[in-house]
């Protein structure tokens, strides 16, 4: 059933209002000013809103903006007795589906608000479409064929349209945002958003206001209210990584969102009111640190209904030649490149490496693999220059010997160091991010590299 808030301080519109909206099928809310619209609009989102637009304390204009902030999708209807060409435009303006002047037909509002609310439903059912075809490309995502990879796929086809929380169990990068993605892409909340937020990312002191929102004046820098990630979840699902680096605080305020469904915003006296499905991931023994005092027991068990352990990927060293396959098709596509193959002799190199990084070691080894091929066979050789180093061996440019009367050490370090950042900004078509991952820096290192050996141009 679709919910309409009806908002206006003349009574007897708003018994009318709500008689036809409640006949027609609809769950109708009605408010006597803009001041109770904004509480309401706190605490649940419509499908559409129909505001006066002349009311003391708060118009119907900040309704509009409040409705447009908490529920970009939500269609709003504005009624006025004092109708302008400048009021009209500035509502549409703000995101008013349409402006009806005082006294109106009710067979015409009928109207309207039916092809409002189909029109909401067209993009609902567009949205799921795009969802639909994310869905199908996050579980492509997930690559194993081994048998206990099997089981976690298994698990997670089982457990998509449960509403239980999940918790996900495994080393740094095996893929623990991969399975949380294809949860929720497969289950019925697949049309609503999925927000993923990196707890030891986020310093402490703005993780609460990242999550829960802030008020504005809150706290220094707080210059406008700010909705949390819970509020733009409402409906789908937040995906909490790395939450054994929370810290206490912050766990009660969690454990409050799981028990009561509700939060507040950091300054704020309102409780809001959220439907959300919490899929939380650790790297770390949560048993251990519920032990030792840092980490809740009651909040464990609450995120632990439901849990899922992925394995490192050496003990699935059998999945190798399919993520080998999988990267390679994948970046070949991105980059406009010739795919190439390993020969016999660098899979075995592949098969008998350690990897500390998992999954995520892996890919960068083929992005790299794949950016710097000038073959169509990638050989042990090759492979082994990139397991340990992000240049070859034998860097370009550098002296197989060292001459009699020595050399410049650092212009020739320079010299190769800026060869190198201008061969990985076009392998990557100059787009500075994938550049930087071609040579395992991060962002700022890069760019400081860039501004030292003055290299211009590219994207981010």
């Amino acid at each position: 059933m679709e919910k309409i808030l009806v908002v206006d301080d003349e009574q007897s519109l708003r018994d009318v209002l709500s008689i036809m909206l409640k006949r027609a099928g609809y769950a109708v809310t009605s408010v006597a000013d803009g001041e109770e619209a904004v509480e309401q609009l706190n605490k649940e989102i419509f499908d559409l809103v129909i505001t006066d637009l002349r009311m003391p304390k708060v118009d119907g204009m900040e309704v509009l903006k409040a409705v447009k902030s908490a529920s970009p999708e939500t269609v709003v209807l504005v009624i006025t007795a004092f109708a302008t060409a400048d009021s009209a435009v500035e509502a549409m303006k703000h995101g008013a589906y349409d402006y009806l002047t005082k006294p109106f037909q009710v067979d015409e509002v009928q109207l309207i608000i039916r092809n409002a609310l189909e029109k909401r439903r067209l993009t609902t059912e567009n949205i799921l479409l795009k969802r639909e075809m994310a869905s199908q490309s996050s579980f492509a995502q997930l690559v194993g064929q081994s048998e206990v990879m099997q089981k976690v796929f298994d698990v997670v086809r089982k457990v998509a349209d449960s509403k239980s929380n999940v918790l996900i169990h495994g080393e740094s990068g095996t893929g623990k945002e991969l399975v949380a993605r294809a949860i929720h892409y497969n289950s019925a909340r697949s049309a609503m958003p999925f927000v993923a937020v990196n707890c030891s990312a986020v310093p402490e002191t703005l993780l609460e206001s990242e999550l829960f929102g802030h008020m504005k004046g809150s706290f220094t820098g707080a210059i406008s209210n700010k909705a949390g990630l819970f509020e733009v979840a409402n409906g789908g699902t937040v995906f909490l990584d790395e939450i054994g680096d929370t810290t206490l605080p912050t766990q009660v305020k969690l454990l409050r969102v799981i028990q009561e469904r509700e939060f507040r915003r950091v300054g704020g006296n309102q409780d809001i009111k959220v439907d959300v499905r919490i899929i939380a991931a650790t790297n770390k023994d949560l048993e251990k640190a519920v032990a030792d005092g840092s980490f809740r027991e009651d909040l464990y068990y609450r995120l632990d209904v439901i849990p899922i352990k992925l394995p490192p990927l050496r003990l699935r060293s059998g999945d190798i030649p399919l993520l080998v396959a999988h990267f390679l098709e994948r970046f070949s596509k991105e980059s406009g490149k010739p795919m190439p193959t390993l020969n016999q002799e660098a899979m075995h190199v592949l098969l008998a490496h350690e990897w500390r990084g998992n999954v995520r070691e892996l890919e960068n080894l083929i992005e790299r693999v794949v950016a710097f091929s000038t073959g169509s066979t990638v050989t042990e050789t090759d492979v082994r220059g990139w397991l340990h180093r992000p240049v070859s061996p034998q860097a370009p440019g550098a002296p197989s010997d060292l001459p009699e009367e020595g050399l410049d050490l650092e212009a020739l370090i320079n010299g190769i160091e800026k060869d190198l950042l201008l061969k990985a900004l076009e392998r990557s078509k100059w787009v500075k991010k994938k550049a930087a991952r071609l040579l395992h820096l991060n962002t700022r290192s890069f760019r400081y590299r860039l501004e030292k050996y003055a290299i211009k141009g590219g994207r981010d």
